[in-house]
Formats: C-alpha cells, structure tokens, sequence
C-alpha cells in the first residue's frame, strides 16, 4: 500500500504548486513569468522562495527539506501549466525545471558550514568557481530499431544526478529479447548538456589559517557554460551524496555533489545597466564640459591619491581604448593601450592598480611572481573525469577586452615575460602544444607595475639601465612613466596631510569603536541584496557630494565625479569610433618625425624607451581615447596634442622636470634667508659686476627658472675663484690672470648652458661638448681649460663627470 500513498502525496503536492503558479486571481506574476518563458523559448523557470513561503508555508518547508519528491511535483506542475498556456510548445520540451532564489536562512551556507544533515535539502552554497569541466553530451532517451522484426524500441536513462529515485542501469542494449540485433536511431535519440564545476568558499570568509574547502556541483542543460574561473556565484540547488564503490562493494564514505537548480552571479556585471534618464545625463555632461573634460575626467580618477595628473591622464586613455582595425588581409591593428608604472617603492603603484580593478568592466589581477607564462596565457592540461588533454584559459584570454593588471613585473622571470609579447601585439594566443593546435582571442590591455633593477631609482644611470627590460617589450608598452619619490619639503606636507585626511575619512553608516566583523559566515542571507536594489533604483548622481575629510577642504570648487557615473561614461564612450582629420593626420606625422630626429641627433637624451614605428601607433591610439573622452566623432588636432604631451612626458620629460623641481627648492630657500645675508650677497654681486664687465654674457631674468641655469649658484662663487690661485707675492701680472680665468669660466659656463638647451639633456658627452662651444668661437677654448672648468664646476657641485660625459646635478 506504500505506493498509492506515495502517489497520492505527490498528486496533493502538484496540485498545491499548480494552485501557486496560476495566480490569475491574486497579482498574475507567475502566469506572466510563465508566458514569457514561452516567447523566449525558455524551459527554466525562477521561483522566489518568499512568495511560496507567503502563499503556501508548509508546502515551502516540505521543498526545502525534502527536495526531490518535492521537486519532482513541482515540475510535473509546471509542465501542466505551460500546457495549459501552449499545448504544442509543452510536447517540443522533454522536461520543464524550475529554479529558486529568495531567502533560504539556515540553509544558506558556504563549502565548509555545508554538512551532512543538508543531504536531500535544497541549499544555497556562495563561494569562487576554481573550475570547470568540459561540455559533454548525456543520454536522456535512445531509440532502437530492430529490422528482424520491424520494432522501434524506446529507453530511458536515468542516473544518481536526476531527481528520479531509482536509477536505471546505464548498459546500453543491442539486442532485443528473441536476440536480434538491435540498430540505435541517433536522430530520434535526446541527450543533454551536463558539466561540473568546483565551488570554493572566498578566502575572506575562511577561518584564519586553514585552507579554503570546495565543492563539486553539476550543471544540466541550459545551465551549462553560465560561470567560468574566478567567478563569485551562488549555487542553488539539492544536496546528494553518491556512494562510492570499490571493488564492486559499496563503502561507508560517500561522495557529495550539489545538483544545481539556479545559479546566481554576486560579482559586478560587464555591462552596466543604462537607464534612460542616464543617456541625457552623459551627453549632457560632455557639452557643458566641453574643453576640460578630459582634465575633469582624469582628475576624478582614483581621488584617493595624491598627484600623478599624467599618469592619470594616461590610465584615462587605457580605460577608453583606441580603435581596433582588421584590415582586408587580415592583419589587425590593435587598438588597446599599455601602460608600464616604474617607480620607488610607496609612489602608489598598485594603488592606481586596484582602482582600475574595480571601475574597469572587466580586468583580471595578477602578480610577477604569482603568476606564469602559461598561467597568463594558457595551459594544455588533463581533464580530471576523461583523462583527455584540454586547453585552460589564462588570465589574458579570461580578460579579453578588458584589462589585466600586473604588479610587481620586474620579478617576473624573463621565460614568463617573453610569454606576453605575442598577446600585446597581435591579440591572440597561440598554442601547438600535446596535439592540440589553438588560437584564442586576448585582446587585452595591460597595466603593470614595477620596481626599477636595483629596488630604487638610480639618478647615476641612464633610465634604460634602471629599467633593465628588453626593448623588444618596452616598445610594447605605449606609455612608460618614471615615478619617482622626490624630497620636496612642501609636496611631502601635502601628500602627509592628503594621507591622513584619508585615515580619518570614515563610511556612511559606520559607527564609532565598531566590532570588526570575524568568521566565516556568509554576507547576507537572500540571493538578493536589498541595499544593492535601493542604490540601482536611485538616480544617477554626477557628482560626489563634497567631503571635506576625502576630497580636501581647498579643493571645494574643484567637483569630482562619483565613481558610478565615471563607469556609466566611460562605457557609452568606448563605443564611439572616431576618425581622423587630414589635420591631426598631419599634425601626428609631423611630431612622430621630429621625436625620431630628437632621438638620432641627441643620442645622450635620457628617454625611457625606444623611439619605434609602434610610437606613431601610440600617438593615433592616444588621440582617438581623447576624441571619445570629448564624445568627438573626429580626430581633431586637439587630441593630436594631448596625445603628443602625454608621450614626450613618458618619453623624455621626467628627469627634467626633476631638476626644474629641485632648482625651484633652491630657490624658495634663497628667498627665506635673512636681510643681512641678502645685503652682504648684493655687495658681493656689485664687486663681481665690477671686475668682469668686460665681455661678460648675464643670463636673462626671463631664464632663471631654467633647468640648466648656473646662475643661481653662481653668486656665492667669486670668494672660492679668488682664493684659488694664491701666490707668494700678490703681484700684477698675478691678479690678471685671476681675472682672465674668472671671465673665461664665465664665458665656458654660459657656452655649456646653451649646449644643454639646445640638447634637450641632462648629460652631454665631452667630444660633442668640445665640438659645440668651439664652433664659431673667435678664442676657441683648449682642452685643458676645459677639463680645468669642469672641474672647477664638479668641486662647486654644479656638474658631474663620469667616462668622458658631463652630468647635470
């Protein structure tokens, strides 16, 4: 009688989940989720939780505790419904399923709360998917067709993953009961989707000191293909065990796996969703800030550090992208851009690092010593369930067109480093390895971070040597920035008051001498979380309202734009597809052409990276992410511009703008000294003017400020210059050749100058030095009064020597 009892359960609860999905009388939400699973072709329905709790709460607490009879009712119950909507559409599906969201509370776990007593209860497991197997067809129904006797034959198959509670053997027939030869009709033959993921609980959530638990859940049907690698999710669905077999025994240990029902991304969405109040707002945000829009843009980006306007700039330019070309041959002209950051230690590299990590739409994070080359890109490995070899995506072909952000790139090895150069350029990865012969799309920009070879900045050495990357890479690299910690006692007063503004800086809804939050519980108790719903539903702020403690009491006029609407810009502006004027055209071949000139005639110019074909790719690349920051359909010569600064500062400004800031200290600090110092230093400058009036060359007040300008320094030297030739008896012959030298260093002083500008440099070789003060020099000077200048300007610490070249300090 055990039977009919059962069967008579189940009919009682189909008819209670029928009576819950035809809600016509009460709002109709279901009957209208019903219709549209119809139109989209759909055989998936969600069910929130709340509602069958709210309609019917024993039948509820009868699905989640005893999930497969229950399970089985409810999608009998939903197959009648469809039927009952669209008779022909119900007879094209084998199956209808139903899935779940809504609040499960105790049952919503992580990998390690779940437990033996969940088996057979519907749960909610939230972690990380560390992988996924491959797509593989399962046989739901094979038909066979016997010619002997002219039968078709019809099976089903049914194993420890279905719902069904008996599973049937899996031997596949081939002969029918009288022993004729069966022949299987492929065509009339149903199979489905099946793949298994691993669901790992999130590092943050696991107890301090162990090691994170996962496990196994199955994917059927539409399911399939929804998460890959990296992704956070919740998986909703019933817990089971199988049994394990060993030697034809069945053992006392039992295998878990989760069968999922529903699966529910936590992670951000790529795309952002677009409001149609949103449209209006972006266009009307880019014409009222039609000139310094790209300025207001970049200096919105990552406020919570101080400085770096270029690299901002820069990192702007990376977020928009250029426009990739696929010409007729099919070459492709990339159109992503790669920015390199080499600086001291604490200049908030990886800082700029995780802010794109969180407004980029997709970008993958990576570490040099964490990650290699097949790591990157990808790896032939061995699937676990057919032991066939299978390609692995990286971290580049997981961020195709999106962004991957290296930090400590120098401690890469140069194996792993080589790996990156073909992605960079061409877009893809090619794999021949294992018989497996592949190319897969990693059309990706990269962001890395490095230190310089010796940890810190070296000022002795070339920017190449500091680098100590090979060329072929940095020429890979569209721009490559400097950063260097500079002592400069009012930068440093601001960056300190800048940082603990930040350290005060407190949330929202934060209150005072608040717990920290410990254990390894899950965030929230429901699939959906209200305040994330709250915030999509309110209207699109612009602007961040004014914090004095996060954005500085003297920068009120100043508006930064919230971070939402930076994401929102920046993804309506990507899509533009701006084409160059014959204007900008020229402009950019013009600069391309002189930067090449600039790096042949002055070989000493101290230039970060080498000056190549790619650099013009660059400048195109920079002025078409300005055009789309400018919501411009054309490349103007504005944009030509902007891309040109951005690349000279990259290339070869750095160093000297260091020296403009230290002559600026200089300086300030000549101007705080006493009176009576000023008055003393006004007499010397009389006497001086005095003695060497005639053919003295005085720097310009105009040129004061000028990186390579002596004249500074200069005043406190005549007392050194007179001591230096002392004689016995200080006769008359003696004090002119005092005054002739003094004038004769003047002269080579003021010739050294204009060699320095004309260069462009910091450092100056001594044949070429020689070359250029003696050219049209009615008194040429010799090569011992040089050598005699210059080291009378080394013990003033104005210059410094080193294998025949001459260094500015």
């Amino acid at each position: 009688m055990a039977a009919p009892v059962d069967d008579v359960e189940l009919r009682e609860a189909q008819r209670d989940y029928l009576d819950f999905l035809d809600d016509e009388e009460d709002q109709g939400i279901y009957q209208s989720k019903v219709r549209t699973m119809i139109s989209d072709n759909q055989y998936r329905l969600i069910v929130n939780f709340n509602d069958l709790r709210r309609k019917n709460e024993k039948r509820a607490g009868r699905l989640l505790n005893n999930a497969f009879e229950e399970m089985v009712a409810f999608q009998r119950a939903l197959k009648d419904m469809v039927a009952s909507v669209d008779a022909t559409y119900s007879k094209q599906h084998e199956e209808f399923y139903v899935g779940f969201e809504g609040s499960f509370g105790s049952k919503h776990v992580t990998p390690r709360t779940l437990t033996s007593q969940f088996l057979g209860s519907i749960v909610c497991v939230e972690g990380i998917v560390t992988k996924c197997s491959l797509v593989r067809p399962k046989i739901v129904r094979s038909v066979h067709y016997c010619p002997a006797t002219k039968k078709t034959i019809e099976r089903r198959y049914t194993d420890m993953t279905s719902l069904e509670a008996f599973p049937s053997s899996a031997v596949y027939p081939t002969k029918d009961e009288e022993n004729n030869p069966l022949e299987t009709e492929y065509g009339l033959s149903t199979y489905k989707d099946h793949q298994t993921i691993a669901i790992q609980e999130m590092p943050e959530k696991a107890p301090a000191g162990q090691l994170p638990r996962s496990v196994d859940a199955i994917l059927d049907d539409d399911l399939v293909d929804s998460v890959k690698p990296g992704d956070r999710v919740q998986v909703i669905g019933t817990f089971r065990c199988l049994p394990g077999k060993k030697g034809g025994y069945t053992s006392g240990t039992f295998r878990t796996i989760l069968i999922a029902c529903h699966v529910k991304q936590m992670n951000k969405e790529a795309q952002p969703t677009f409001l149609a109040s949103d449209v209006p707002k972006i266009k009307r945000f880019s014409k009222s800030h039609s000139k310094d829009i790209f300025d207001q843009l970049a200096r919105s980006l990552a406020p919570s550090i101080h400085g770096h306007e270029y690299i901002k700039k820069a990192i702007l330019c990376m977020l928009l992208g250029g426009v990739e070309k696929v010409l007729e041959n099919g070459s492709r002209l990339r159109g992503d851009i790669n920015v390199l950051l080499i600086g001291d230690p604490s200049v908030a590299k990886s800082q700029l690092l995780r802010y794109v990590l969180c407004t980029a739409p997709r970008a993958i994070p990576t570490t040099g010593r964490g990650s290699s080359g097949v790591g990157l890109t990808a790896a032939v490995t061995t699937d676990q369930e057919t032991g066939e070899r299978c390609l692995e995506a990286g971290a580049m072909v997981l961020a195709d067109r999106g962004v991957v952000c290296i930090d400590e790139f120098d401690k890469m090895s140069d194996i792993d480093r080589t790996a990156i150069h073909e992605v960079m350029e061409q877009g893809h990865v090619t794999i021949t390895k294992a018989g497996i012969q592949a190319q897969l799309n990693a059309r990706c920009s990269v962001l890395a971070a490095a230190n310089p070879v010796y940890g810190r900045y070296d000022q002795y050495k070339t920017p190449m040597e500091n680098i100590g990357l090979q060329d072929s890479l940095l020429s890979r690299f569209d721009l490559l920035f400097i950063v260097l910690d500079q002592m400069d006692p009012e930068q440093d007063r601001e960056i300190s008051d800048h940082v603990l503004r930040m350290h005060r800086y407190r949330a929202a809804g934060e209150q005072d001498g608040d717990v920290m939050p410990l254990g390894s519980s899950v965030e929230r108790l429901a699939t959906e979380d209200p305040s994330l719903a709250e915030e999509e539903e309110q209207e699109l702020q612009v602007y961040e309202k004014h914090d004095d403690l996060l954005h500085g009491p003297k920068r009120r006029k100043e508006k930064t734009v919230s971070v939402e609407f930076m994401r929102k810009y920046i993804n309506f502006a990507k899509m533009l597809k701006p084409v160059l004027t014959e204007e900008a055209a020229a402009f950019i071949a013009k600069s391309y052409s002189e930067l090449r000139s600039q790096e042949q005639v002055n070989s000493e110019v101290a230039r970060t990276c080498p000056i190549t074909a790619r650099t013009l790719e660059t400048l195109i690349r920079l002025a078409t992410a300005h055009a789309k920051a400018r919501m411009c359909k054309t490349i103007d010569e504005v944009d030509a511009g902007a891309a040109l600064d951005l690349v000279q500062f990259a290339y070869f400004k750095k160093v000297l703008e260091k020296e403009k800031k230290r002559k600026k200290q200089a300086r300030d600090d000549a101007d705080q000294e006493t009176d009576d110092e000023a008055e003393q230093e006004a007499e010397q400058r009389q006497r001086k003017r005095r003695k060497t009036r005639s053919g003295d060359q005085t720097a310009t007040e105009g040129e004061s400020h000028d990186p390579y300008d002596f004249s500074d320094t200069e005043e406190e030297m005549p007392e050194v210059q007179a001591r230096t030739p002392k004689s016995p008896d200080p006769s008359q012959t003696g004090e002119t050749q005092t005054k002739l030298a003094e004038s004769r260093l003047k002269e080579f002083k003021a010739a050294l100058l204009d060699v320095f500008r004309s260069t462009h440099a910091q450092s100056v070789a001594l044949k070429t030095l020689m070359k250029s003060i003696n050219q049209d020099r009615p008194q040429p000077f010799l090569s011992s009064e040089v050598k005699a200048a210059l080291e009378q300007m080394q013990d003033d610490n104005q210059i410094m020597m080193s294998d025949d070249i001459i260094f500015l300090i």
